[in-house]
């Protein structure tokens, strides 16, 4: 076999390099066993003894020594150098050392920031949460590339990605909404290596609906499926559904949409209700898939029904949301007068939460039946578009 062929059977660069994050990895590092830390590293990276002591300035022989327990290492700037070398936190071997109780505090405080973030999110300050999260990012990326690769910062780092790419995906244009399906595609690159369904579960989903949101339907489809078949649990399963019947809607897929939507309905009884997962969401989920699905005439009986009663407080970008589309039944069935006041109620929401997206959908709502509205909306787009450039 020639070394060329060798190189071929090797983990890929981009697998070695995130190696420590694996649940097999995190074992291994809970018996601070430096014998067994080097056998693992060198199995990943498909090292010789020779080449993993040229790693950490060694010679064969003691790396030999040190994986049959002939040899124990104490010295701690030995161990220190080792940590470093192989992109290890220090007190894994260990080792007491400064820049660990920096990393805890920066974890700590990455955490917090991605759940404020999400909260300014939900709450109409969607600009917030970018610019709380692009520093968190920045700062979390360049880390993984120095080559320290600890789980926590990891988990932290898709995390911040999924809210960085969904924060994105509310204050973009749509012309720019790929932007968005890209931080959380990013988030995706980390979380296939933590082996954590409920992550794995949420980060398909995100990525899922910015997908959606980008015009990027079939693709979306596929991860929201993949999403709802993961689910470990009732609960995630149900902030999947909704979602995905919103994508098989805009497919016009109308046996998925159905089954997505009919499930949901059953699941309202059984778990917490969210922002998605509660009737008042799930009623204008129904009635834009329903029109995508060409059953139009069945979704202007279900507006003129009563409106399901709130049970809880809806992010405001959903009112928005509920606005259009209530204002684009209204439209179709005929009530120009009604559909023009929801849709300038919605104009001056959208408006004032910053969200371009919504605009766009507001004009292509209007078209030419309501010129007026389309205006006020187009107007306030390019307020939006400039502040943006600003």
């Amino acid at each position: 076999m020639t070394g060329h062929s060798v190189r071929t059977l090797r983990p890929s660069a981009r697998h070695a390099a995130w190696h420590w994050v694996t649940p097999e990895a995190q074992t291994v590092l809970a018996t601070r066993d430096l014998a067994a830390i080097l056998r693992f590293h060198r199995r990943v990276h498909g090292q010789s003894q020779t080449e993993t002591g040229a790693l950490i300035g060694y010679d064969k022989t003691y790396v030999s020594a040190i994986e049959l327990g002939k040899r124990q290492l104490t010295d701690v700037a030995a161990l220190r150098h080792i940590a470093d070398r192989l992109a290890l936190p220090p007190h894994v071997l260990g080792v007491t050392d400064p820049a660990d109780t920096d990393f805890r505090a920066m974890v700590q405080f990455g955490q917090s920031t991605v759940r404020l973030a999400e909260i300014a999110r939900q709450t109409g300050h969607a600009s917030e949460a970018v610019a709380e999260l692009w520093p968190l990012v920045a700062r979390l990326e360049a880390r993984a590339r120095d080559g320290h690769t600890e789980r926590e910062a990891l988990r932290l780092l898709a995390d911040a990605r999924l809210g960085l790419g969904t924060a994105l995906g509310n204050v973009l244009p749509e012309e720019r909404l790929a932007t968005a399906a890209h931080w959380t595609a990013k988030s995706l690159n980390v979380v296939t290596f933590l082996d954590d369904p409920a992550l794995t579960t949420t980060a398909l989903r995100m990525h899922g609906n910015e997908l959606r949101k980008a015009g990027l339907i079939g693709a979306a489809v596929n991860r929201l499926v993949s999403a709802a078949s993961l689910a470990p649990d009732r609960m995630s399963r149900a902030a999947v559904l909704p979602l995905l019947a919103r994508a098989a809607g805009a497919l016009g897929n109308a046996l998925l949409f159905d089954r997505a939507i009919q499930e949901t309905m059953t699941l309202l009884d059984e778990v917490d209700h969210t922002s998605l997962v509660n009737p008042v969401a799930l009623h204008e989920i129904e009635l834009r898939g329903l029109i995508g699905t060409g059953r139009t005439s069945t979704a202007i009986l279900r507006a003129e029904q009563e409106t399901p009663a709130p049970t809880m407080t809806v992010a405001p970008q959903w009112r928005v949301i509920e606005l259009t589309t209530s204002g684009k039944v209204r439209l179709l069935g005929g009530d120009t007068r009604g559909a023009a006041e929801l849709l300038a109620q919605a104009v001056t929401q959208a408006q004032a939460q910053r969200l371009p997206h919504q605009l766009q959908r507001i004009i292509r709502t209007c078209g030419h039946a309501l010129g007026e509205v389309s205006s006020a909306a187009t107007h306030a787009l390019s307020q939006l578009r400039t502040e943006m450039a600003a």
